[in-house]
């Protein structure tokens, strides 16, 4: 896979789940794209130092108690008219709750996709991609709803906490969050309650 990621805008009729079906299908290798902003990414591969990251920030929650700490599962928010607004696959995420089986049926109906409803925190660390996850993903989880979105920017060696998502009318390009907390990686960053303060030290390069 390349090792910058690729971003195609898709001004098309076709339900954003079967384009990007069709993409992977027609892929030569492994790919998981997403769907932000009315834009297909394939996200580029990441690295040991991105992977062995997320799973610390997953382990940490874990040792704190919240045993719904997840990676790989892909995520599915509408618009007001029910019409795909975003598809995407966080590093990591807190649920609200076990899949139950309406969600496993919304999962079949759209294909593989889950309810956003079930995220009640989302977590990205930066790769050679660190303005999606700074733009265009920063205000789709806002538009979403999600309340929480924990990011490590390793292009900047910063980690923010943002919470209070708004969106001001129907455009989700505008929506934002109205809280951050940032620190220099290798400070301890503090999340709202009930989440406890994260150890970013994993994403110092030795």
């Amino acid at each position: 896979m390349s090792a910058e990621p690729i971003m195609e805008p898709v001004m098309t009729q076709v339900d954003p789940i079967d384009l990007l079906n069709a993409i992977e299908e027609a892929s030569p290798m492994p790919i998981r794209p997403e769907y932000v902003e009315g834009t297909v990414i394939v996200p580029p591969q990441p690295n040991d130092h991105h992977n062995d990251g997320a799973f610390e920030l997953s382990y940490q929650f874990r040792a704190a108690g919240f045993r719904l700490v997840g990676m790989g599962n892909g995520y599915r928010a509408a618009h007001k008219d029910g019409s795909t607004m975003t598809l995407f696959i966080p590093d990591f995420y807190v649920r609200r709750r076990k899949a139950s089986e309406l969600d496993e049926s919304y999962r079949k109906a759209h294909k593989g996709w889950y309810p956003i409803d079930m995220i009640a925190l989302i977590g990205e660390v930066t790769s050679t991609n660190h303005e999606t996850d700074t733009g265009p993903k920063f205000r789709t989880y806002a538009a979403a709803g999600v309340p929480v979105y924990v990011l490590i920017n390793r292009n900047t060696s910063t980690a923010h906490c943002y919470s209070t998502p708004v969106l001001p009318g129907d455009d989700p390009t505008k929506a934002y969050y109205d809280d951050e907390a940032k620190v220099d990686l290798g400070e301890p960053l503090p999340l709202p309650a009930p989440y406890p303060t994260l150890d970013t030290a994993p994403f110092l390069k030795d």
